[in-house]
């Protein structure tokens, strides 16, 4: 699979530009852009520390995974995101491994990244993203 590098840690925020006053403000974090994935139903934005990133995601609508994960659990860490080199390998890699993937099949994720998600359960409850730029 050759995981390269923690990509970015998904955090679910009811309000981005509210979220960013303690980010940008607070700790010097500059946000290098808003933008809507309408597939996901999220609003991201993007702040990079060093060779990761923290990614806060607003919910577009009320049944969006992440309405639904911020209704359920409240705002907080949603997702760790982990860079591959080759996703559709990695993917036929966990599948063949018997690991539950949510996405069999990589989609377009924010800044043109390609990307798929292993369920919480076959990861000790944590949602993985598996991300290809």
């Amino acid at each position: 699979m050759n995981p390269t590098v923690i990509d970015h840690i998904g955090i679910a925020v009811k309000n981005i530009e509210g979220a960013l006053k303690f980010w940008e403000t607070t700790l010097g974090i500059k946000c290098t852009g808003i933008e809507e994935v309408a597939e996901q139903k999220v609003k991201t934005a993007f702040l990079p520390v060093k060779d990761t990133e923290i990614e806060l995601l607003e919910p577009t609508a009320d049944d969006s995974p992440v309405a639904k994960f911020i209704e359920k659990k409240g705002e907080g860490i949603h997702h760790l995101a982990i860079r591959v080199d080759n996703l559709e390998e990695a993917l036929a890699e966990l599948k063949a491994q018997g690991v539950r993937l949510i996405d069999e099949k990589p989609r377009k994720g924010a800044g043109g990244a390609m990307i798929a998600f292993i369920h919480p359960a076959a990861t000790g409850g944590i949602l993985l993203e598996l991300s290809e730029r």
